[in-house]
């Protein structure tokens, strides 16, 4: 299977309000590094996975919206922990939905999967992986 992977990152502050999470669950910053993988089969007739240019952008909307933000103070984030393990499945959904509306080009519908991956730290990461059209 080929694969193309791009990368941004977010700083973001947040707190997990749960002893399980120990001194986390108080307000605290984290910047992550955010990997993408799309994975397909078989290239396209560009010999391409899918336009880099249009996954970069993407990504960056995806984003923005987050960068620089209290999580805690946002709408969609209402009484959930945001973890790394969710933010990836949040990313995820929103790149899904950009592979199946076309914001990805015409080359976006045809992957087979697509993988993000939130690093905290260059020892811990999360990520979430799943079917495109998922």
């Amino acid at each position: 299977m080929y694969s193309v992977e791009v990368r941004d990152r977010i700083m973001i502050a947040h707190s997990l309000p749960d002893p399980f999470f120990g001194p986390a669950q108080y307000m605290h910053g984290a910047t992550f590094v955010v990997d993408v993988a799309f994975f397909r089969e078989s290239l396209t007739a560009q010999n391409v996975v899918v336009d880099i240019g249009a996954a970069l952008d993407v990504l960056s909307q995806t984003l923005k919206p987050l960068n620089y933000q209290n999580l805690d103070a946002l709408p969609q984030f209402k009484n959930i922990l945001t973890t790394t393990e969710y933010l990836s499945k949040y990313i995820f959904d929103a790149m899904s939905l950009a592979a199946r509306s076309g914001a990805l080009g015409v080359d976006g519908q045809g992957l087979a999967k697509i993988r993000v991956t939130l690093s905290e730290t260059d020892l811990a990461r999360a990520t979430f992986e799943g079917p495109a059209g998922a």
